[in-house]
């Protein structure tokens, strides 16, 4: 089985840091466990295991520095990838409408996404495909970021505190933050089909 604090707790701060890093910067989040390794992280801080000012260190920076590169990505070969005309999913218009979208909700979509699981994988690149200019993007990535590194770990932390005996209960916990992860994508998919019928 799977046994992601003793994952952390191998790794520590410089394997939270490339995890994160991964997860937005190439492109890796469908595949690695963000918002469950922050809340795990959390719980181990208060154990001891780490230090809760370290985490947020490597949690931002990775969130940061990651997403600064998948907007690199999307800045960079996007519009290439967007432009060729045999591609039935990657049109041009697609490339038009991103970039409307976060001229219209730029704050909004940028900090919010980083709570959001495959959302805060895709949305620096899309920034990028869009043509969001890079310091307002770095601006509200850096916000982002920092509310990010800053609230999850702490969750897991007082999580910690507050019931004893937690780590025993871990994959419950993250199973419970998964959910709870999509519950605002659910909601905003049916807020969609209900306007589109």
């Amino acid at each position: 089985m799977f046994d992601l604090p003793h994952l952390i707790q191998s790794v520590s701060y410089l394997g939270i840091f490339g995890m994160i890093f991964a997860e937005s910067g190439l492109l890796a989040g469908f595949f690695l466990p963000g918002d469950s390794l922050l809340i795990t992280a959390g719980i181990l801080a208060r154990s001891g295991s780490l230090n809760l000012p370290g985490i947020m260190l490597a949690v931002f920076l990775g969130a940061v520095i990651g997403d600064s590169v998948g907007y690199a990505i999307g800045r960079r070969f996007g519009p290439t990838v967007f432009s060729r005309p045999e591609s039935r999913l990657l049109k041009p218009e697609y490339v038009a409408r991103t970039g409307a979208f976060f001229d219209k909700y730029g704050t909004k979509a940028l900090i919010m996404a980083r709570f959001i699981p495959v959302l805060r994988t895709v949305a620096p690149t899309m920034a990028g495909v869009g043509g969001m200019s890079y310091p307002r993007f770095v601006s509200y990535n850096v916000l982002g970021g920092l509310l990010w590194a800053l609230s999850v770990p702490l969750l897991g932390y007082l999580l910690g505190g507050l019931i004893p005996n937690l780590d025993r209960y871990i994959l419950l916990v993250i199973g419970v933050v998964i959910v709870l992860s999509f519950i605002p994508v659910a909601v905003e998919l049916r807020r969609a089909r209900m306007v589109r019928e």
